[in-house]
Formats: structure tokens, sequence, C-alpha cells
């Protein structure tokens, strides 16, 4: 663990708050877009990665193709698109090795609050140590990079007779390191991403997994491995083979997202008959794998080479589609009236969402609160000055937006310096109306819709789910739009 910076420590200019996917490639965008800043990187764990360090469940793999989900400055050449949590966390941590960020990382610093003073144009930043102490560190420019998720807390339900339940109840973000299912019965409940990987993983080893799901969720199988990208590396340096790859899969994904936005009830029927035909029965389709709603008003979830099926048509697996009425003593009473023997139960019921990492921010001695803010170009909050935002793509891989928003605040602090500016903030327009920040109806952002900010109706407000839109917005647009205000130390502009 690096030591707690004293408090004569001069003010950084950037400082990240995260040591995952976001705050390295945020990091590494700084070492190559602003080479003379000095920056730090404050992560609560004592190890890089996040999520993917975090979670250690069986299966846990990355739900979007990691030609996209990797970064662009990097490529990714483990030839399984569709990766398994410890290759991509090794593929974090070797890009912070090999990009000289490791020494920038203060570990077991928990920011718990961060405070903007105009009159010095800078934040005092203040996080928790692991044995109790506090560290305060100042810096001209904050960078959240801590994603958007709890990492103490994932949503529970809780039901009518668990404590009389004789087996074990565990939750996928808190895997128990020694659980032994081998043999087991075992229910899984949820239908999300989490579900349909622990699923067939543990359908290896257990003596039955039943994938109990209130509702259906689109399942699509992809391959494991991209064809396509083989090619490309046999044909092609590494650095052009993977940025062809990398557009050949935009390409096809933000055509297969208009496809299924545009023309809902044809690739819904489409998506159903791919899972009958994998699974060897149209009525078990029907039954379990068609959604109410349409495509993409949640996540697809992906299933590489099919493993979900193959484990359900083997026999190892089963999907049962009704509602929990109560917990017994050797399982799980469904409001049917039928029940599940079960020794394990896994509670796949998703995620809680925290923004920063569950810090504070004040500004100028003014509570934010993130739900009164909207969203600028989905990469700064409106009313907060010198502070970015990483947050990824709901219908695509999380690093594609991450990627553009570290690129862009290299883009402004490169903009600030030129011109002699200190603060950078984007005023709230009360002529903008307000609407959701995510266009989404998954069940972790419909409970989180009270603390998320919004977004607006018109540019550049809007948050758009869409790649190619961004570039051009993000990459190439003017930093002075007209809306971002700048000004020297000493005033909010």
């Amino acid at each position: 663990m690096h030591p707690s910076p004293s408090a004569a420590e001069a003010p950084l200019d950037v400082l990240i708050v995260g040591a995952g996917l976001s705050g390295i490639g945020a990091a590494s965008a700084l070492q190559q877009g602003c080479p003379g800043k000095r920056f730090a990187i404050l992560e609560a764990r004592d190890a890089i990665g996040g999520t993917w360090d975090l979670f250690r469940y069986p299966g846990i793999r990355s739900d979007s193709d990691m030609y996209t989900l990797g970064y662009s400055f990097r490529p990714w050449l483990d030839p399984k698109a569709i990766a398994d949590g410890p290759a991509i966390l090794d593929y974090v941590r070797s890009t912070a090795r090999e990009h000289g960020i490791e020494p920038h990382i203060r570990y077991g610093h928990k920011v718990v609050g961060a405070s903007w003073c105009s009159k010095d144009a800078l934040w005092t930043v203040q996080a928790r140590l692991a044995d109790g102490a506090t560290s305060t560190l100042q810096a001209r420019f904050l960078y959240l990079c801590s994603g958007y998720y709890s990492y103490d807390e994932a949503y529970r339900p809780r039901f009518e007779g668990e404590d009389g339940f004789q087996g074990q109840i565990v939750q996928p973000q808190f895997w128990p390191r020694e659980l032994d299912y081998s043999g087991k019965q075992v229910v899984v409940v949820g239908s999300g991403a989490t579900a349909v990987t622990v699923v067939p993983a543990m359908s290896e080893h257990a003596a039955h997994v039943t994938m109990l799901q209130r509702s259906p969720t689109y399942v699509v199988a992809r391959p494991l491995r991209y064809r396509f990208a083989q090619r490309m590396q046999r044909l092609f340096p590494q650095q052009l083979a993977y940025r062809l790859t990398r557009w050949r899969v935009l390409g096809e994904s933000m055509f297969l997202y208009w496809l299924a936005r545009s023309k809902p009830e044809l690739v819904k029927k489409k998506i159903v008959e791919m899972a009958g035909h994998q699974l060897g029965s149209a009525q078990a389709a029907l039954d379990h794998f068609t959604p109410s709603y349409k495509p993409w008003d949640q996540r697809v979830c992906v299933v590489p080479d099919g493993d979900l099926f193959k484990a359900v048509r083997r026999g190892r697996a089963s999907v049962v589609t009704d509602r929990i009425a109560r917990f017994t003593p050797g399982g799980i009473q469904l409001e049917s009236g039928r029940e599940l023997p079960a020794d394990l139960v896994v509670m796949a019921t998703g995620l809680t969402l925290k923004l920063f990492g569950g810090a504070t921010l004040v500004v100028d001695g003014r509570v934010i609160d993130p739900s009164r803010a909207m969203s600028y170009k989905g990469m700064m909050l409106s009313g907060v000055p010198n502070c970015a935002l990483a947050f990824g793509y709901t219908n695509a891989s999380w690093t594609l937006k991450a990627d553009l928003t570290a690129a862009w605040v290299c883009r402004l602090l490169r903009h600030m310096d030129a011109r002699g500016q200190a603060i950078a903030v984007a005023p709230r327009d009360p002529s903008v109306e307000a609407v959701p920040f995510l266009d989404f109806n998954s069940g972790y952002v419909e409970r989180a819709r009270h603390i998320l900010p919004k977004q607006g109706a018109r540019k550049p407000w809007q948050v758009y789910q869409n790649y190619l839109r961004d570039l051009l917005t993000i990459r190439y647009g003017r930093i002075d739009d007209g809306v971002l205000r700048f000004g020297a130390q000493g005033a909010m502009p």
C-alpha cells in the first residue's frame, strides 16, 4: 500500500477515483494525451481490476465482446471474444503495468467526500483508509471512474420462510471462496446476465441447476471465438487487425440494435426462434425465453456458444418461470404450488446502483444531489465544475464510451491550459426539458431512478446510446461549444 500523502503535498492536476477498467483507461489516456499532468488514482480496495477483481462467482465473464470492451489503444489478443473474468482482469492489470500506471495508484483509499472551492479552483478530497484513518488530497480536476453500482450491497429481496431453509443462500457478488456445490441441487433465482452465466458453469459439477425466473429475458447465443478476428490477425499487424475487427463488431451491433428498435416484433420472433433451435424445442422457447417487453428495453443476454441452452438440452439444467411463494426447509415453494428442491440457492437478483462510489460532492458549500442535476454529453453534471464521470453504454460495451470520455477530458485539459483557464462548468439550462438519464427499464435502473441525474431533450444534454454519434460529437466537436463555460481562478463562470 502506498503511504498516505502529507498535508503539504502539492495539488494534483487530476485525481482519478477507481482503478478498474475505466480508471486504468483514463490514466492511460492522460499519460498519452496530457503527459505533463500530475495525477493519482485512489482505489478503495487493495487491487486493480474493479468489477473483474470483485466478482468471483462460477463462470464469471463479460457479456460484451472483448473487441469493443477492450481498450481502443491496446489490442485484445486472446482468441476468446467473450472472455472469462480472470482473462479480463489480467488484461486490465497488464495494461496498467505496461503503461506505467501502477506507481500512481493508492490502494485502500475509499473516497467519501469531495469539496470544490471556486476561490482556489480546487477539489479537496477525503478518503478513508483501511485502518480507519483519513487522507486528504487536493486536485484541479476530479475524474470519477468508480462505476455505477455498490460494491458493498447487492439487491436482495427477502422471502417468507428463509430462516427455516436448511440449505445455504449465497449472492454472486459475495461468493464464498470455499463453496463446494458438487452433487448438490441448486436453484439460481434470476434471469439476467449473472444468472445465465452461473447456471451453465455450476451445471458442470452440481447434481442439477434450476434457473428460477419471474419473467423471461432475451438470450442470444454468440460464438465464443470470432472467426473474422482470427482471419484479420493472420493477415494484418496486431493494431490494424484489432481496429478492423472492432469496427466490424461495432457495425454489426449498431445495425442489430437499430433493427431491434425499428422492427421489434420481427427481431423478437427471430430471437425466440433461435432459442427454440438451440433448445431443440420451440415450446420451451415460447414458455421460458419469450419476454413481455421489446428487445433492448432491457439488455439482451449473450451466452457464448449457447452454453446455457446446451446445459438445458443435456438435462444438466432447467428453467422454471414462476414466482416464489415461500422458502421451505428443503427448497422453494412456488406460487403454482410446485416445490423446487434445493441444497443451495443463488440469489442472482441484481445490483444496487450507487453513484460516485458513495462519495458526497459539495460545490462551494452546496451538497450536490445528482438527481437534480442534468448530464452534459453523458460526461459531466450541470453545476459541477472540473469533474468528469465515466459512464458507459447500456446497449453496447461500457469501454466504448469510457474511451471517448477519457480522450475528451484530455482535450478539455489541453484547451484550458492553452487559454489559461482554471475552471470549466456546464451550467444547467432551465429551458431544456429533463428526461430520464437511461431509456431502459431493467430492474436495477428502475430501482435507482430517484438517484440518477437527468438528461436533456436536446444536445448537448442528451445521452446518446450511439457510438458513431458520440464519436462525432465528443471526439471532433468543439470544446468551447457555447454551453460549457470557462473562467479563471476565483469565481464560478
